[in-house]
């Protein structure tokens, strides 16, 4: 089923917001949507990176996953979110290779420590320079 133009536009604009955490920092899934103006839709914002392409030859998807970096969203406790199986450990070996530390709690739960990983900015990067930018003219 094709999606709305609402939608579309959602999808690409996480995947857009996502590429701007910088390596080796983490945010949380509701920080997204709250930079995106929608501070209510941090589920959608997983539904997005749950949905993202995997990369393929053929150039079919502009955003995939080899060009958003999926693996720095995780959730507001700084848990990593369980997915099928492997899901987690995959994503916690793609943030360790980024120099994240990312521990275990007594269940066996990844964990990163927001207060040295974490990435809260008030405003998107690429909006700090749109505003600069206006302001310079």
């Amino acid at each position: 089923m094709a999606r709305s133009d609402e939608a579309q536009w959602w999808f690409h604009a996480v995947y857009e917001a996502v590429q701007e955490i910088p390596p080796g920092s983490v945010t949380s899934y509701g920080h997204i949507a709250r930079l995106l103006g929608r501070p209510e839709c941090p589920r959608q914002v997983g539904v997005c990176l749950k949905h993202l392409p995997a990369f393929s030859d053929d150039g079919d998807h502009f955003f995939h996953d080899q060009n958003v970096p999926w693996q720095r969203v995780i959730n507001a406790k700084g848990m990593i979110s369980p997915r099928g199986p492997g899901g987690a450990a995959r994503q916690a070996a793609a943030l360790r290779q980024e120099g994240v530390t990312v521990g275990t709690t007594a269940l066996g739960e990844f964990i990163v420590d927001l207060s040295i990983f974490g990435w809260f900015p008030t405003r998107l990067p690429s909006e700090e320079d749109a505003t600069t930018g206006a302001d310079e003219e």
